[in-house]
């Protein structure tokens, strides 16, 4: 099983259409792929697949209720899917996560019974013998350091980094080879780095420089892509499906985007051995024709 947490340390390097996009690359080589959001601010995973119509409701069963061990239901009856991927939605009930975590931890120590935090989400997933079901597994946590980050972590044991190719982006990356290293000695496990993945690349001279310093492997580099992700996010959808169904005419440098994607998935694959049953020629759009621009 492929599995993954998308993180960053800064915001606004598109973390959240990065996974969506990673997810919906996987799916298109049929390949069953389980996404956990677990952002507790709006403008989420969920609400770019337009799955978080219960993220309000205060009686729906949610992915916090099962991390704390007093779920309504199953696990698989909070899936919804979107594009071919399979998506535990978001609830506002994770903004109260850490005092959940929290009370759940003083409560096991008052009975002399160990527990750990970060191993809670793990603990769902195991239950809901989601390795048997699914090929990939990707979280979405927040970009600040939390209980859901290193839940997501503990889950998945490995990271993709999106990275901004810029002057605010260089600290970051400075500190990107040790970011790992200091995840695994907070949590006590070995946490790997598949790929980082910068993102909104203009050519200049000074982001190429920027991404020569990066130690770690990027498979692709995504270019400036602003328009088609704002459309993303209006249409509620993928950029395979803004770029299919959404778009006047299609772009050829757009559909280049979504070849990336397609091949960034495959990497992510490799390295761990799984094989994509049907994987589709990079950023294909079935029969759609391809209009320079």
């Amino acid at each position: 099983m492929l599995s993954y947490t998308v993180y960053s340390e800064a915001g606004g390097v598109g973390k959240s259409s990065l996974t969506a996009n990673l997810a919906v690359a996987h799916a298109r080589a049929d390949l069953d792929v389980l996404v956990v959001p677990l952002d507790p601010q709006d403008g989420d995973l969920s609400r770019l697949f337009g799955v978080d119509d219960d993220r309000a409701n205060s009686d729906a069963d949610n992915i916090v209720r099962h991390i704390v061990r007093s779920p309504k239901g199953s696990l698989a009856d909070l899936v919804q899917t979107a594009e071919g991927v399979d998506i535990v939605p978001e609830h506002n009930m994770l903004s109260d996560l850490s005092s959940h975590l929290q009370r759940e931890q003083r409560k096991a120590e008052d009975l002399g019974d160990s527990y750990n935090i970060y191993a809670q989400l793990q603990r769902v997933l195991r239950d809901a013998d989601i390795a048997e079901e699914y090929d990939v597994l990707i979280c979405d946590p927040p970009a600040t350091e939390s209980d859901h980050l290193y839940n997501a972590i503990y889950a998945t044991r490995n990271l993709v980094i999106p990275v901004e190719p810029s002057a605010k982006g260089r600290a970051s990356v400075e500190g990107l080879e040790q970011l790992a290293t200091n995840f695994g000695d907070q949590l006590n496990i070995e946490i790997g780095v598949l790929a980082a993945v910068p993102n909104g690349f203009k050519h200049t001279n000074d982001q190429e420089e920027l991404i020569d310093e990066i130690d770690l492997p990027t498979p692709e580099v995504i270019g400036d892509r602003t328009s088609m992700m704002e459309g993303c996010w209006k249409q509620q959808c993928s950029a395979f499906e803004y770029v299919r169904e959404h778009r006047a005419r299609i772009r050829d440098h757009e559909v280049e985007t979504l070849a990336q994607f397609d091949q960034i998935a495959r990497y992510l694959e490799n390295q761990v051995g799984l094989e994509a049953p049907n994987p589709p020629e990079p950023g294909s759009l079935e029969d759609d024709e391809v209009i320079e621009a």
